[in-house]
């Protein structure tokens, strides 16, 4: 089944259980009750930090001239779910993701935030298999493809940029993101995360919630931002 994946990433894992971890939604790993059938989240944590260095590298070269402000909210279009899941669509990913009866019944296989987790597994994956070299190009090789098309789509507010751009203006460290519990079944399942800045020795903190942890993490920076009353 994940012959055609290979091929179409143009690449051949050495390590095959790798690639079939990627794309194993934890859903299906709790639905078969087997400590040795891991899911794909911690190669989706490995991959959005190589997915950041690779954007920050094209960046960087792209656009000589240009200020981080301009390369931080460019990277943050390209790593957001919305563009992510585009690129996952592009190689038909949807089709090989493991997921559980009921999270594959319930549309799994289309929802974004599915869909771009597994994409940056799938770095994960490819990272530890064939190295930094390989991955960066597998991964430009789909951007670049679609990028004049991407370019033109508009992005919500990246509320997390904006949070960490003014707490680092004003050198107060970056703000920290913390899961506090998730519910419900694995096909409704509801994130919740608390974010907290220290200003003017005092600790603010903030929740929000949703359907993935991004998404969680942009609401609850959202909160914040209005406590603080920042501009956007």
């Amino acid at each position: 089944m994940l012959n055609q994946l290979q091929s179409t990433l143009g690449i051949t894992f050495k390590d095959q259980s790798l690639l079939k971890m990627a794309v194993t939604h934890r859903s299906y790993s709790k639905s078969i009750k087997s400590s040795k059938v891991g899911d794909n989240e911690r190669l989706e944590f490995l991959g959005d930090a190589v997915l950041k260095l690779i954007m920050s590298q094209y960046l960087y070269h792209e656009y000589p001239n240009q200020s981080e402000g301009f390369m931080t909210k460019i990277r943050s279009k390209v790593i957001s779910d919305k563009i992510l899941s585009q690129l996952a669509l592009s190689i038909n990913l949807g089709h090989y993701i493991y997921f559980s009866y009921g999270e594959k019944q319930s549309g799994g296989a289309s929802r974004e935030s599915n869909l771009a987790n597994t994409f940056e597994a799938i770095l994960g994956a490819i990272y530890l298999d064939q190295g930094y070299v390989v991955t960066e190009k597998v991964f430009l090789n789909c951007y670049l493809s679609l990028k004049s098309k991407l370019d033109s789509q508009k992005i919500a507010v990246d509320y997390k940029s904006v949070l960490q751009e003014w707490s680092q203006a004003r050198q107060l460290g970056v703000p920290i993101y913390s899961l506090i519990k998730t519910e419900g079944p694995d096909h409704e399942v509801q994130f919740y995360v608390e974010v907290s800045l220290m200003y003017e020795s005092v600790t603010y903190a903030t929740q929000g919630n949703s359907k993935s942890k991004k998404s969680a993490e942009q609401n609850a920076a959202n909160a914040l931002i209005k406590k603080l009353k920042i501009k956007l």
